[in-house]
């Protein structure tokens, strides 16, 4: 294929397509870019099929600090494991791509999204989807495309919508809506808001929707100049006698799903399925169409739970299609740590525990974006013991990282400032139990978290998972959906907010025809259903707690000039470490003066701040302090008056009366009330007075002479017995 360059403008922004030039051994490769900011993506269609009872679809996204013109840091100088937001980004490209392949399409699909360029001026993430929509049809993959994925941003000044801002468009923006589809269907939303209402998130995904449309025709402008070649991909076509073995067991299944108790229902239908391979099908059947009938089984589940629901108005758990599951709240629920809160519905329960530290306890961010870090750390832990299975412990996967990343921005709107609030927080969600919407669970125990630690949020945020069940035109809308309607439903929808709007959004649909109407419906379903929880909460704990835990640090911000932030930090940090140990307070330097000192203890954090202020306190006349004696010279004595600042006290002014000697009146390391005479303005030398002065002691003035009571002079030791006649300058 040659090289083919699609260029074009939307919104006011240019974008690029090409191919034919790089990784032309893919399946199909698109360099697709906004801006300067450039991203390779690459798609792998294996030659083999799979026998698996699910899509083997990769996505990879691989951030390269080239990019931006950085080297790694660490000892290997090399990209390691993916950030959270490389893991994020990944994610995004997957969700909006796969429910567009053909069922029954089993071969594994490896996607690559590799940054080139990051120009730090416009996003990648999203731009990368058109890269893999692009990157597949020029495979001719079996993929509905193409596809598209636009960020929706609002200027807070004029009220306008904008498409794909820059990140210096989003910092005035109310606003971060990620919505992608193809020109006939949304499929996919991610969404930061500050508490937008329902209307105005509508409105944007309008206009997301519309702006997609744009993007896929031009998308196909770049796809129809390109040399398709036409490549016949097998869809694996199961025995058609499985379906009819299997099918007549729908009333069964039906009967086996309705139960309440998930570790129940469960059982229930792995019994019956376990019976219907042993009554129907040959060990040899099984043995050679293994995934087949595994699919159809779970076909067949799929079938009578949404035939449940759509014929009957009746849930598995026997709730109606707005029916909240039963809630039980508990703030405060462990002693000692900042704050806490347990929150379960019905089977999914969660336990939030907040924790807060000096904002240089901040979590630091290696990527290519233009972001160093964050003071908010919401993560989310999902044992296997929640479940009630067996499995492995270690780092985080996407699913976790994504729920953890969505309850975080549920709540990002809500906290206070760095000024009015100096922490860094991190809230951590333990999953005990799950049973469908474990994420907006944590999003609910993590307000009762921060409310228990006395976080001052500006109002509380609740979390409801929407589901949606759509047969043809018949369509169904399911308030706080559990696993098995997640699984086999086609909508699932996560809404967060408080009461006066809409905080974030996530939303992963497999259904073709999901509208911006249905999406509408939806929203306010969601509405109702978070007012109901947030009542529940707001029940039990109504407003954040008035003080802080006993175990959490007190943090008390000062400010000092600028000039004076090395004599608090002294040499190597030699000052600074001192008072902390001295304290036990924390302390934390900023470069424009700001100084956080926190202790657990009131009285260290007094006590380091009082050190401080000392240290950068200038003395001024008519002031009194009590104060050490440093040095002592003939002429007088220094007294130091703050931890910077000495004074010179006269000899004149130690005592009352002559005195010979300082020594007779002081010693080194005394402790005097001294008051400040006199600050020269040019040199800064601090002149002072001592209070409460002694009688100077007998004997200690000096002696005096009488007037022509002075001796030879000549006969001074070194003198000699000099001639001092005059001389003339010559002699004969």
């Amino acid at each position: 294929m040659n090289k083919i360059v699609e260029k074009f403008e939307l919104y006011g922004k240019e974008y690029r397509l090409e191919t034919g030039e790089l990784a032309k051994q893919t399946t199909g490769a698109v360099l697709v870019g906004q801006g300067d900011t450039t991203v390779l993506v690459t798609a792998v269609i294996s030659n083999e099929e799979k026998n698996y009872d699910f899509f083997p679809l990769t996505v990879d996204y691989i951030e390269k600090m080239y990019a931006v013109g950085r080297i790694p840091g660490g000892y290997l100088k090399r990209e390691a494991r993916p950030s959270e937001k490389g893991t994020l980004t990944a994610r995004m490209i997957d969700r909006p791509i796969r429910p567009g392949f053909a069922d029954g399409f089993k071969r594994e699909v490896h996607v690559v999204a590799t940054t080139l360029v990051a120009d730090q001026i416009n996003p990648i993430d999203n731009i990368c989807v058109m890269g893999a929509s692009a990157a597949l049809m020029i495979g001719d993959a079996p993929f509905d495309g193409p596809c598209a994925c636009v960020r929706v941003g609002r200027d807070v000044t004029t009220g306008d919508f904008i498409c794909n801002p820059t990140y210096e468009e989003q910092a005035n923006s109310d606003l971060d809506l990620i919505i992608a589809g193809t020109t006939d269907y949304i499929s996919m939303i991610e969404a930061g808001a500050k508490e937008i209402s329902e209307e105005d998130m509508l409105a944007a995904m309008s206009f997301g929707q519309t702006a997609i449309a744009k993007f896929c025709e031009a998308q196909q402008r770049f796809l129809d100049r390109c040399d398709i070649q036409k490549r016949e991909w097998p869809i694996h076509q199961a025995d058609p006698s499985i379906a009819e073995r299997i099918t007549p067991f729908e009333a069964e299944m039906s009967a086996a799903l309705k139960d309440a108790d998930k570790q129940a229902r469960v059982g229930n239908v792995a019994a019956l399925k376990d019976r219907i391979k042993a009554e129907k099908f040959t060990e040899e059947e099984l043995a050679a169409w293994g995934s087949d009938i595994a699919a159809e089984l779970k076909l067949l589940e799929k079938h009578a739970m949404r035939a449940m629901v759509i014929e009957t108005g009746e849930r598995a758990d026997g709730r109606t299609p707005e029916e909240i599951r039963p809630l039980h709240i508990v703030p405060g629920y462990l002693p000692r740590v900042h704050g806490s809160g347990l929150f379960q519905r019905g089977q999914t329960q969660v336990l939030s525990v907040a924790t807060l530290g000096m904002l240089n306890e901040w979590q630091r961010l290696d990527t290519i974006e233009p972001v160093d870090g964050k003071r908010y750390m919401h993560q989310y832990n999902f044992p296997p013991y929640c479940t009630g299975e067996v499995g492995r412990m270690g780092a985080p996967k996407r699913r976790e990282v994504g729920h953890g990343a969505l309850a975080e921005r549920a709540l990002i709107p809500v906290l206070p400032s760095e000024d009015d609030f100096p922490y860094a927080i991190r809230v951590v969600s333990e999953v005990l139990e799950s049973n469908g919407s474990s994420s907006m669970a944590s999003t609910c125990g993590s307000t009762l978290a921060l409310m228990d630690a006395g976080v001052p949020i500006k109002a509380p945020v609740s979390g409801i998972a929407m589901g949606l069940i759509k047969e043809g035109d018949d369509v169904v809308i399911l308030s706080d959906i559990q696993g098995v309607e997640d699984f086999l439903g086609d909508m699932d929808f996560k809404v967060t907010g408080t009461e006066a709007g809409i905080t974030a959004l996530q939303m992963d649909n497999k259904a073709r025809g999901l509208s911006v109407e249905i999406l509408a419906r939806a929203l306010e379903q969601a509405k109702r259903g978070r007012a109901h929880i947030l009542s529940a909460m707001l029940e039990q704990l109504p407003a954040p707690r008035e003080e802080l835990s006993d175990y959490a640090p007190r943090i008390e911000t000062i400010h000092i000039p600028v000039d004076k932030i090395r004599d608090v930090i002294g040499s190597g940090g030699k000052v600074v470490r001192g008072i902390q140990e001295e304290t036990g307070a924390s302390i934390d330097i900023q470069e424009d003066g700001t100084i956080h000192i926190a202790a657990v203890q009131g009285t260290a954090g007094e006590a380091a701040k009082q050190m401080i202020l000392g240290i950068v306190k200038e003395p001024e006349a008519g002031e009194e302090y009590e104060g050490e004696v440093v040095g002592i010279k003939d002429f007088g004595a220094f007294v130091k008056l703050t931890p910077a600042k000495d004074g010179l006290l006269h000899i004149s002014r130690v005592a009352n009366g002559r005195v010979g000697k300082v020594e007779d009146v002081l010693n080194l390391g005394d402790v005097i009330k001294v008051k400040v005479l006199e600050v020269d303005e040019k040199t800064g030398k601090i002149s002072l007075d001592r209070l409460d002065k002694p009688e100077a002691p007998e004997g200690s003035a000096p002696a005096r002479r009488e007037r022509n009571d002075r001796g030879d002079r000549d006969s001074r030791p070194g003198r000699g017995n000099r001639d001092r006649r005059p001389r003339r300058s010559h002699e004969a």
